[in-house]
């Protein structure tokens, strides 16, 4: 029942380990470290940092349609932001790209990083030479680039605001067993861009099916995945 209400107030699966059980819950998991409690989305502990992992699908997502595509919002932070108010500390977002040539929107506040999911892109910063990216090639630069682009893609592209949040995306391609190095106490997001992969982070496991995301905050050291597929991890901290 717990459970159930976690999902319905945070539109995902919300798992949370703390180290001092609540009383008032009687749902008790317990682990190496003091113990896992299944609560919902409104209650948080005061004394000793905790771990949510939340689980995210297509429905969980914001997309909207721009000139060339339509871009889905993956993420955003703090929540509740407006991509369009040009606050927010970082995002994570997926556009398809249906023109054969675009300009990407100037964003000075911002750093960026970007990859493909599906196609090639091709890119220009403020009349440089043209970079090639493959699918799951990530490439950063500054959103006060004057940016042009080839190509017809999906993209992956996270966001940090200069200053205030740094970040980085990595691809793996797990066939089997791997162990995923996270910055300890910050904030992750594993996207599964094809297959499906079982994640554990501390004693929570969630299977991500393609197009499902895993966003974990108060992240633990590491994380570790099994089972076939493209996945693009991105971290954002301070």
């Amino acid at each position: 029942r717990e459970a159930a209400r976690a999902r319905a107030a945070s539109g995902g699966r919300v798992l949370r380990r703390d180290r001092q059980a609540d009383r008032r819950l009687k749902f008790i998991l317990p682990n190496a470290k003091g113990f896992g409690i299944i609560v919902p989305k409104p209650f948080r502990q005061k004394e000793g940092p905790f771990m949510t992992l939340t689980h995210l699908t297509p429905a969980d997502y914001v997309t909207a349609q721009w000139s060339g595509g339509a871009t889905t919002q993956l993420a955003i932070a703090p929540k509740g932001a407006v991509y369009a108010d040009r606050d927010f500390l970082w995002r994570l977002s997926s556009a398809t790209v249906e023109l054969d040539e675009s300009d990407f929107t100037p964003l000075p506040a911002y750093d960026r990083v970007i990859s493909t999911l599906r196609g090639d892109m091709v890119l220009a910063h403020s009349g440089g030479e043209r970079l090639t990216l493959h699918p799951y090639e990530i490439h950063d630069f500054s959103g006060a680039d004057d940016t042009h682009s080839w190509g017809r893609c999906t993209d992956f592209n996270l966001m940090l605001r200069r200053g205030q949040c740094r970040g980085c995306v990595t691809a793996h391609f797990p066939h089997g067993t791997e162990t995923l190095a996270l910055h300890a106490g910050e904030t992750a997001l594993l996207f599964c861009g094809e297959g499906s992969v079982t994640l554990r982070a501390g004693t929570e496991t969630l299977t991500l099916a393609a197009h499902e995301s895993a966003l974990i905050e108060d992240a633990p050291a590491q994380l570790t995945v099994e089972g076939s597929a493209k996945l693009m991890l991105a971290q954002m901290y301070r």
